[in-house]
C-alpha cells in the first residue's frame, strides 16, 4: 500500500509558514518523503490532520486528499481508522 502525500498541489506557504493547502511546513513535506513505513506515514497523517484542526481553515483540504486516496485504490477514513482518528 502506498500512501500518498498529505500535500494537495497548492503549495503556498502563506499562513504562519504554513501551505494554505494542506497546513505542511516546506519542512514537513520534505520530512514525508523519507519517511519509509507505512505506520510512519500514517502517524504522520493523523498529525498533519491534528495540526490542521489547530491551525483552522482546511475544511477543503479532506475533499481533495481523499481523491488523492481514492487514485492509490485507498479511502482516508480507512487510513484513519487504522491509526484512530474519526
Amino acid at each position: 500500500m502506498k500512501i500518498p502525500s498529505p500535500c494537495i498541489d497548492v503549495c503556498k506557504y502563506k499562513y504562519k509558514n504554513h501551505c494554505i493547502g494542506c497546513s505542511m511546513t516546506k519542512i514537513q513535506k520534505k520530512t514525508f518523503k523519507k519517511l519509509s513505513t507505512i505506520n510512519q506515514k500514517k502517524d504522520f497523517l493523523n498529525f498533519i490532520i491534528n495540526q490542521q484542526t489547530f491551525l483552522g481553515k482546511f475544511k477543503h483540504w479532506e475533499k481533495v486528499y481523499e481523491k488523492k486516496c481514492i487514485k492509490k485504490g485507498l479511502t482516508l477514513k480507512n487510513l484513519l481508522s487504522d491509526v484512530g482518528v474519526k
